[in-house]
């Protein structure tokens, strides 16, 4: 049984590939730059505000930092597949519209290394891409643009606990991902103009934890995480095509990534206290100085109007469970959080912004260690100073956490 376990998680990552982060967008702001951004949340985490730098637990898989890596039990492995629904609402000008996304959002596995030491590997986005909108030209014509895509991480991680309440990790991951624009214009005739961009990438994140043990029920954790900036690697380039003429004109302005185009460094910490496996509260703070990182846009595919700011976010959240070895309505955990988002996006001045709140359950599956997570986030985004888009989102997430005793040794009578 445990190999036909092996078969399916491998196939599920290999599905991953092409789908965790491409599907999960439905947002006319995800034209911008590499599209929304992810932290690498799973389900339960996003539940909570999306916190987890300092988050320490033996059953529960925590990407977000790899220094969780080295408390995960020594019994077991984890692994948890995560899908989302998103409905949104938006308004300009007086117009209303409404779209859905999502799909596949992530896949991850957890396990014990040796002693002291855990490992983690899976598929989780960076990025993802998806809209769909038109306008009216002052040439009576019309536009309608419409993305799709996003970067994705093939990750590798191990986390290393060398002193006692002191541990540290590192996630080693292959960025890929494509991500389309198109814009079709129609007025005497019908013209596509799209932009193509595909990384094709590594990227590395660096964890620290600290544990203090206030007494034998109380504890504090610290955590902090680290991604160095670096230049991507890929290509971009252009593609006219006039549909009336059925001519077509390929790689307009081909460019490699490499020195035009960055991800900023990015600095992560939180600090938690939990109460024995009762309560759990944790603040998180990221930071990211995309101002300082290289975007140069496709000359004639891409606005000029369009730059980076630095990113930061602040978000909290809090878990209870009543009683772990009770009744089952005993056993479930409650989690709640909210976050405020000071988005990269700037848009001819106006910085993109997003404040939201979210409430899950996790529910054991009876007659075994599996957890089913549930989560429901409510999303609000918009601009400033000035209005443009204004959204809201209401976002469901379904995630599964099998807990087995792979390696549980029986012994023979």
């Amino acid at each position: 049984m445990k190999k036909y376990r092996l078969i399916l998680i491998g196939l599920l990552l290999a599905a991953g590939l092409g789908q965790a982060g491409a599907q999960n967008s439905a947002s006319p702001y995800s034209k911008i730059g590499y599209g929304l951004l992810s932290e690498n949340a799973t389900g339960l985490q996003r539940s909570m505000g999306g916190v987890g730098y300092a988050m320490q637990h033996g059953r529960q898989i925590n990407v977000m930092n790899p220094a969780s890596y080295a408390s995960v039990d020594s019994l077991t492995f984890l692994w948890d597949i995560g899908i989302d629904l998103t409905n949104l609402w938006s308004k300009e000008n007086g117009k209303s519209g409404h779209s859905f996304g999502g799909g596949l959002d992530y896949i991850a596995a957890e396990f014990k290394l040796a002693k002291r030491v855990g490992g983690s590997f899976g598929v989780v986005p960076f990025s993802s891409v998806g809209y769909s909108f038109g306008n009216t030209l002052e040439n009576n014509g019309t536009e309608t643009r419409s993305g799709n895509g996003g970067i994705s991480e093939l990750y590798a991680g191990v986390g290393w606990e060398p002193l006692n309440g002191l541990s540290a990790g590192a996630n080693f991951s292959y960025m890929f991902g494509t991500i389309v624009n198109d814009t079709y214009v129609y007025s005497t005739s019908t013209t596509l103009f799209e932009r193509v961009m595909e990384v094709r990438d590594w990227n590395v994140n660096l964890g620290l934890q600290y544990r203090m043990n206030l007494n034998r029920k109380d504890r504090l954790v610290l955590g902090f995480t680290y991604s160095p900036k670096r230049s991507l690697h890929g290509h971009t380039w252009g593609l006219s095509y006039d549909a009336s003429q059925d001519t077509k004109v390929d790689s307009i302005g081909y460019t490699g990534l490499t020195g035009k185009y960055q991800k900023p460094n990015t600095f992560g910490v939180g600090l938690s206290y939990s109460h024995l496996d009762r309560f759990m509260a944790e603040v998180d703070f990221t930071y990211q100085d995309w101002g300082k990182a290289k975007y140069t846009p496709l000359e004639g595919f891409e606005s000029s109007s369009m730059k980076f700011d630095n990113r930061w976010k602040v978000a909290a959240g809090l878990q209870y469970t009543p009683n772990s070895r009770g009744s089952y309505l005993k056993r479930v955990t409650y989690r709640v959080g909210g976050h405020y988002n000071h988005d990269y996006m700037n848009i001819g001045g106006n910085n993109v912004r997003d404040y939201g709140a979210g409430f899950g359950l996790t529910m054991p599956a009876p007659g075994s260690k599996t957890l089913v997570n549930l989560g429901f986030e409510w999303k609000h985004r918009f601009t400033t100073p000035k209005e443009l888009i204004k959204e809201d989102y209401f976002n469901i997430t379904l995630s599964v956490t099998f807990n087995e005793m792979w390696f549980w040794k029986n012994k023979i009578r």
